[in-house]
C-alpha cells in the first residue's frame, strides 16, 4: 500500500510537470508568432443579447463579422457577467473582482450611475488591467462609452477618468448612451423628472394661490413676501420641467478626447464614423506594439443610434438595423488590423456587458434584445438571460479556431488572462475573483478555475452556481428572484428593469435548484423529490456563500446616495455653466 501511495504521488507530481511544462512551450510559442508580447483588442457590446448574434444561433439577424471571428477562434457558451447592469458589470470587467468588493454597487435602486456630474465612480485605489499594462509598457486606449465616473471634488479633478485607471488615451463618452440622447418614444431620466418637476410646480402654484386668497380675503396676516416666493418657485418648477430634456442632453451626452470635451451635445449621427476614424488612429500611432485597446460600443443600448445605410435592413426593426451595424464595424476594425499587418500578433476579444434589455419596448416595437433559451434579461441580478453573455476569442496560430468550450467563465477573467499575457503579476493585496483563461483557452487545462460563481443584484446576492466538476454537472440556486408582471410574463414590464429588493422579490427557502448542465433554460426546479441529492447539492452551495461572504471587507457604495446624485459643480461643461456648448470635431 505504501509503495502504491508513493507511485500516485509520484505519477501526480510528474502530470502536474508535464502540463506545466507544456503550457509554459505553448506561451512561448505564442511569444514567438507575436514577435514579442501580443496586442490586445477587446471588444464590448452595450445591452447586447446572447441570442442576437448568428453564432450563438441567430439566423435572422446578419452578424457575419462577429460570426467570422468565432469561426476563426473560439467560443465560450457559458460566459458570465458579474451583474446584470453596465456601472457594476463594467467594473468587474476592468478589476476582476466583483463590483461589491470596489463598491460599485448600490443598496437603494440606483442599480447604475445616474449622471455625469456625480462624486461616485471606480475608486481610486482600484487596480485595472489597463493600468497594469500600462506599467508594463503597453500603450493602453478606451474608444467608447466609460460610464465609471469622472470627478470627485471637482469638475476637473478626474479622479474617476480613464486616464486615471490606467489608459493612456480616452475618447468616448463618460457617461453612456440613453433614451434620452435622442428626442423619441423611450425616456430613461426625462419623462419621470418632467413628471417630478410638474407635480412640484402644482403643488408650489396651489400654494400660492392659497396663501394669495387668504391674503385677499384677511384670512392669513403678514406680508405677501411668502406668496411672491411660493409663485416663484413655481415657475422655476415649470420653466424647469420645459427645458429638462435639453439639459440631460447637454449634462450627459458629450464626447471627450482624454480630459477634453470636443462634443456638448454629440451629434449623434457622425458618432459611429468618429469611433472608427479614432480606432484606426490609435492602431496605427501604436502599430509597433504592443498595445491593448478597449472597444467600448454605443452599440445597442437605446436610442439605437443607427446611420440610414443600415435603417431598414433587419427584419427586427431598428435594434435588428443597430446591430448590423455594430457588426459592420467590427469589420471595419479587423480591417484595421489586417492593413496594418496586425492579425496575427493580436488577441481578439468580443462580449456584452450583460444581457439583452426585455422591457425596452414602447406599443409593438421591441427595442431591447433576445436572449435566446435563457430566461430573464437585463436587471436580473440571477437569471441566465441577464447574465450569460457572448464570448468570443481569436489569435490565429495561438489559439484552435473553431473550438466551442462550455465550461462557466466569467467577464471577470480578462483580467488575470490579459495580465499574465502582457507580463504582469496578478495583484496580491487584494481579492482577485477572476481566472486566469489561458489554459483553458489552449487546451491544457479540462475545467475553468471557478468552481463557485456569485450572482448579484445589486448589493443582494441572488444567485450561485457550483461546477461540479466529478458529476459533470452545473447547478444553480436561486435564493432571491423578481415578481413577473403581469402574471405570467417573463419580465417586468412596465417599469425599466425588475427590482433587486423590497416587495417585489421572492425569497426562497429553500432556495430554488437548477441543473444547468441538463435545464440552461431553468425552466425545471428541482425538488427533493425529483433530485436524490438535493439537499447536498444546497448544503455544498451554502457553505461557499459563507466562504465567499467571509472574504467581504465593507466599503462606502459608490452608487447609493449622496454619491449618485447630480452636483452643478461637478458638471463638466465647454463653456461657462450652464451654457454647456461646443463642436470641436466639426469640418473646418
Amino acid at each position: 500500500m505504501l509503495h502504491l501511495e508513493h507511485s500516485c504521488l509520484f505519477f501526480r507530481s510528474w502530470l502536474a510537470l508535464t502540463v506545466g511544462v507544456l503550457l509554459d512551450l505553448k506561451l512561448s510559442a505564442c511569444s514567438s508568432l507575436s514577435g514579442s508580447r501580443p496586442n490586445i483588442l477587446l471588444l464590448m457590446a452595450d445591452d447586447l443579447g446572447i441570442g442576437d448574434v448568428g453564432c450563438y444561433g441567430n439566423n435572422t439577424i446578419r452578424t457575419p463579422n462577429i460570426d467570422g471571428l468565432a469561426a476563426d477562434g473560439l467560443m465560450l457558451t457559458q460566459h458570465i457577467a458579474a451583474a446584470s447592469v453596465c456601472t457594476p458589470s463594467r467594473a468587474a470587467f476592468l478589476t476582476g473582482r466583483y463590483p461589491l468588493r470596489s463598491g460599485m454597487v448600490s443598496s437603494n435602486g440606483y442599480r447604475v450611475l445616474q449622471w455625469t456630474g456625480v462624486s461616485g465612480g471606480l475608486p481610486p485605489n482600484e487596480t485595472t488591467f489597463a493600468k497594469i499594462l500600462k506599467d508594463k509598457g503597453y500603450a493602453t486606449g478606451l474608444i467608447g462609452k466609460w460610464h465609471l465616473g469622472l470627478n470627485c471634488e471637482s469638475s476637473n479633478d478626474y479622479c474617476h477618468h480613464p486616464l486615471s485607471h490606467g489608459f493612456d488615451h480616452f475618447y468616448g463618452m463618460p457617461f453612456s448612451m440613453m433614451g434620452d440622447c435622442e428626442p423619441w418614444e423611450m425616456s430613461e431620466k426625462r419623462a419621470g423628472l418632467e413628471h417630478k418637476l410638474n407635480v412640484c410646480s402644482h403643488v408650489m402654484a396651489l400654494a400660492a394661490f392659497t396663501l394669495a386668497v387668504g391674503k385677499l380675503t384677511r384670512l392669513i396676516a403678514g406680508s405677501w413676501t411668502l406668496v411672491i416666493c411660493s409663485a416663484i418657485v413655481a415657475l422655476l418648477f415649470f420653466t424647469t420641467s420645459y427645458f429638462v430634456g435639453a439639459l440631460i442632453v447637454h449634462a450627459d451626452c458629450f464626447l471627450m478626447r482624454n480630459q477634453s470635451i470636443t462634443e456638448q451635445p454629440m451629434c449623434l449621427q457622425r458618432t459611429m464614423a468618429l469611433m472608427l476614424k479614432e480606432v484606426s488612429s490609435f492602431v496605427q500611432r501604436n502599430k509597433q506594439g504592443p498595445f491593448l485597446l478597449f472597444v467600448s460600443f454605443l452599440h445597442v443600448h437605446t436610442p439605437l443610434i443607427t446611420t440610414e445605410n443600415f435603417r431598414g435592413r433587419s427584419p427586427h426593426g431598428l435594434y435588428g438595423d443597430n446591430i448590423e451595424e455594430m457588426d459592420w464595424m467590427v469589420g471595419q476594425i479587423l480591417d484595421t488590423l489586417d492593413t496594418e499587418g496586425l492579425t496575427n500578433s493580436t488577441l481578439v476579444y468580443f462580449t456584452s456587458d450583460h444581457g439583452g434589455s426585455l422591457e425596452a419596448q414602447f406599443g409593438n416595437n421591441q427595442y431591447g434584445g433576445w436572449n435566446g433559451i435563457y430566461k430573464g434579461g437585463k436587471g436580473m441580478g440571477g437569471w441566465e438571460g441577464g447574465i450569460r453573455v457572448p464570448g468570443i476569442l481569436r489569435w490565429p496560430g495561438v489559439l484552435p479556431a473553431g473550438r466551442v468550450i462550455h465550461e462557466p467563465t466569467s467577464l471577470m477573467d480578462v483580467f488575470p488572462t490579459v495580465v499574465q499575457l502582457g507580463g504582469g503579476q496578478v495583484p496580491h493585496d487584494r481579492v482577485i475573483d477572476g481566472r486566469d483563461l489561458l489554459p483553458l483557452l489552449l487546451g491544457t487545462a479540462q475545467h475553468s478555475g471557478h468552481e463557485f460563481l456569485m450572482h448579484y443584484c445589486e448589493s443582494f446576492l441572488h444567485a450561485a452556481r457550483w461546477q461540479q466538476w466529478n458529476r459533470g454537472a452545473v447547478w444553480k440556486v436561486h435564493y432571491v428572484t423578481p415578481m413577473f408582471h403581469p402574471d405570467g410574463a417573463g419580465a417586468c414590464y412596465g417599469s425599466g428593469v425588475c427590482p433587486c429588493s423590497g416587495d417585489k422579490v421572492a425569497h426562497h427557502d429553500p432556495p430554488l435548484l437548477f441543473d444547468l448542465s441538463r435545464d440552461p433554460s431553468e425552466a425545471h426546479a428541482l425538488t427533493p423529490d425529483t433530485e436524490s441529492s438535493f439537499h447536498q447539492v444546497v448544503e455544498r452551495i451554502t457553505k461557499a456563500v459563507e466562504d465567499h461572504r467571509r472574504t467581504l471587507s465593507p466599503v462606502p457604495l459608490q452608487l447609493d446616495m449622496p454619491n449618485n446624485i447630480w452636483k452643478p459643480w461637478l458638471q463638466p461643461c465647454c463653456g461657462r455653466f450652464p451654457l454647456c456648448w461646443c463642436d470641436r470635431e466639426a469640418d473646418p
